[in-house]
């Protein structure tokens, strides 16, 4: 567990402290989040997709005619290339981050 928490935090990574959540845990970095799923042990398990952190709750990417939107129930914005590629880097260093093993070749952002 350790050795994961070290990752997480070279990854810049961070648990937010959503006590609300029994089930999940939620994980963010630059403005993007995933929830995890909690195990019965407190550790890690299904990690889920990533969206965007909005005062509305977290909105979820998809694609739109040529484009893509983060939206969510009463909201929608239209989602940069930036936005995009770096939401899917931080899915990318959640999974290694949290994996036994981190897969070679996904560097964490420093």
């Amino acid at each position: 567990m350790q050795e994961i928490l070290e990752r997480l935090a070279a990854a810049r990574i961070q648990l937010l402290p959503l006590t609300q959540l029994e089930r999940h845990w939620v994980f963010e970095r630059d403005g993007f989040i995933s929830l995890v799923e909690r195990t019965i042990e407190g550790g890690f398990g299904n990690i889920g997709a990533p969206g965007l952190w909005t005062e509305r709750g977290m909105a979820v990417l998809v694609q739109r005619g040529n484009g893509h939107v983060f939206t969510a129930k009463g909201y929608e914005v239209a989602a940069t290339l930036e936005q995009v590629e770096t939401m899917r880097r931080f899915a990318g260093d959640l999974e290694a981050a949290l994996s036994a093993s981190p897969p070679k070749g996904i560097g964490f952002q420093g």
